[in-house]
């Protein structure tokens, strides 16, 4: 993103351009401090990195947090690269550390039980696919890496907000209702009775409720390490395994597995 840099520099701004948005070149100046994916930065490093005053950078990090492009990290107050930032700059999910950790105990659990073993981080007010472990029998269910699905009528989506913070969560289910006022009734009885079951129980389900034909149980991950939430789910077609399969059979099986992620993540 160093070019990204070169354009926010005033110096190379033509006065007489009246086309040249500065507060975008701005925002593009803020992610060029991130030299790399892993880096965090606070407010303050940034404004001296772009010689900005940090009133102006906690706007922009605000912003840009807002569109996924930065993560804010609770923790230390600190920032990193988010999804939408990660896609298009290059620095894609599959350099995530989290990825090489889960694959191999996503596969295991996908072959033992003959789902679909997934790993998704929300996209605004979807679930964005990073990675597919497919059972050896399963062949019907065609969600691959990349795939985006609805965030309150997926397993996926409802873990996701089971596991948020209640402010993220309570500022994504108000987008929600904006979006869908009619719908909206029956989508937050659904979110509801998922927050339940994850504290219950530690995981949560989506029984045709996005599908008909796909029953879905999802986990949320505690990635740590400043990385964005995310969680993984295993799924099947309707036809092929009951609900109370998953729920009896699968269910314990994936939190096994999540638990182990965590481990191996150091969380």
């Amino acid at each position: 993103m160093q070019n990204a840099q070169a354009l926010a520099t005033p110096a190379t701004r033509d006065p007489q351009d009246r086309h040249f948005v500065t507060a975008l070149a701005r925002g593009l100046k803020v992610l060029s401090c991130f030299k790399s994916g892993e880096e965090r930065l606070g407010n303050q490093e940034l404004a001296q990195r772009c010689k900005l005053p940090k009133s102006t950078v906690t706007r922009l990090t605000h912003t840009l947090t807002r569109l996924d492009y930065l993560h804010h990290i609770e923790e230390s107050g600190r920032y990193r690269l988010g999804v939408a930032a990660l896609a298009l700059g290059g620095t894609t999910l599959a350099r995530l550390d989290v990825k090489e950790v889960s694959r191999p105990l996503m596969q295991a659990l996908a072959n033992a039980t003959s789902t679909l073993v997934s790993l998704g981080t929300r996209d605004d007010l979807a679930m964005l696919y990073i990675e597919n472990c497919r059972g050896y029998s399963l062949v019907t269910l065609r969600l691959e890496i990349g795939s985006r699905i609805p965030l309150a009528s997926t397993a996926m989506g409802r873990a996701y907000l089971a596991g948020a913070e209640p402010a993220l969560r309570q500022g994504l289910e108000e987008r929600l209702r904006a979006l869908d006022p009619l719908q909206w009734p029956r989508l937050q009885q659904g979110i509801a009775q998922a927050i339940a079951d994850v504290a219950a129980h530690g995981c949560c389900s989506s029984f045709g409720d996005w599908h008909a034909e796909i029953h879905a149980i999802a986990v949320p991950l505690r990635t740590g390490q400043g990385l964005p939430p995310m969680v993984v789910n295993a799924a099947c077609p309707a036809t092929a395994t009951s609900a109370e399969m998953l729920t009896q059979a699968v269910r314990p099986r994936l939190i096994e597995t999540v638990r182990a992620i965590e481990a191996q993540l150091g969380h």
